[in-house]
């Protein structure tokens, strides 16, 4: 029986020689043999001084991709008796086509979106153990990948969840007004409002300190500092709103005043968390991290009766698509955002807008 992703019948091809590795080793051997050993041994200090540089300044979150994609790829080879670290244009464009196939634990293939993230991974823990991974095979990966995701969707076989809903002006009202009058839910009601409001990921009101936020007379400023990129360092101003029902600011200086008159002064202080963990009594139990923030996202959602559940990129949809439908150009956006001007997801998220009001289509006829 053959199903969307079996390729046609093909005669074949010679496998060239496999190329000899190019590691570590190799490369202070060479470099032994131009300049002297001496020579050769900083040459090797500074690589690896590089990758420990690198190390720190990649996000945890993105570390623990790498090294979830590196399973995936270790049981990809396992399973093919192919070599651990050896990359050819013929063992990747295999990967992509058994993830899509079986590659998941249980036997069943990964989204697409989801090959390509355990793809780019796997090239990544291939390098960093010395394996050369050409450009034209790693892009003939990409084009198979691509191709067979259209098969895949030609065959009415759609996976994953797809993009997060955005959060909507209608649906944070509900949400707002479906929080109790507790220490949790003036918790949850700063979350959410302060986080629409400089476009949030789940892992910055996790990271971000009580300190880290200050109220100026015009509104906040959020100092963010967990961004994945240079872009997303920022300080973000918030002003007041003209509703208080809605106002961040406002929520903010609540739901502090009630932390302070209901917990442990600890919990106030500069260097304590900003969003706090809230156990069922009304107990703080520490601060919160992404996997929190994300669930409180969804449960306020939940709660309000919004159609489709919000994820922690909800949000920061959300703030690109409002802002756009109100008239704020790309640039603004992307500076309060911490995306780069030109950044792709971005424009994504104002299309959900600008697909209506700059359409082709419009007053075709």
């Amino acid at each position: 029986m053959t199903t969307a992703l079996d390729p046609a019948p093909q005669t074949p091809e010679p496998v060239p020689a496999a190329a000899p590795a190019d590691g570590r080793e190799a490369l202070v051997l060479r470099w032994a043999q131009r300049h002297g050993i001496d020579a050769a041994r900083r040459l090797a200090e500074a690589e690896d001084l590089a990758d420990a540089v690198a190390r720190e300044i990649t996000p945890a979150n993105t570390r623990g991709t790498y090294a979830k994609s590196w399973r995936v790829w270790e049981r990809f080879t396992a399973a093919q008796g192919l070599p651990l670290t050896e990359a050819t244009r013929g063992s990747l464009v295999a990967f992509v086509t058994w993830m899509l196939r079986e590659g998941q634990t249980d036997g069943s293939g990964y989204a697409p979106s989801s090959a390509s993230t355990h793809l780019a991974g796997a090239i990544i823990g291939l390098r960093e153990r010395g394996a050369v991974v050409s450009k034209d095979d790693q892009a003939a990966a990409r084009k198979a990948l691509d191709g067979l995701s259209v098969r895949l969707l030609q065959a009415k076989e759609r996976r994953g969840r797809g993009q997060a809903q955005g959060a909507t002006t209608e649906d944070l009202y509900a949400v707002v007004r479906a929080c109790p009058d507790t220490l949790t839910g003036h918790r949850d009601r700063a979350l959410v409002l302060t986080g629409l409001h400089y476009a949030a990921r789940a892992q910055d009101p996790a990271g971000l300190l009580a300190g880290d936020v200050t109220v100026h007379p015009r509104g906040l400023v959020v100092a963010v500092l967990t961004g994945k990129t240079k872009h997303s360092v920022r300080n973000a101003k918030i002003p007041r709103q003209r509703d208080p029902e809605v106002c961040p600011v406002l929520a903010w200086e609540t739901y502090r005043a009630r932390l302070a008159a209901e917990a442990d002064p600890r919990w106030s202080a500069p260097t304590a968390p900003a969003f706090v963990g809230i156990d069922r009594w009304g107990h703080v139990t520490g601060g919160m991290v992404p996997d929190s923030v994300t669930r409180a996202i969804k449960r306020m959602s939940v709660r309000a009766g919004v159609p489709i559940a919000w994820t922690g990129h909800s949000l920061r949809i959300g703030h690109a698509s409002i802002a756009r439908r109100n008239g704020r150009d790309g640039v603004a956006i992307a500076d309060q955002g911490g995306w780069a001007r030109h950044s792709r997801s971005m424009h994504g998220y104002m299309q959900i807008e600008d697909g209506w009001d700059d359409n082709s289509s419009a007053d075709l006829i």
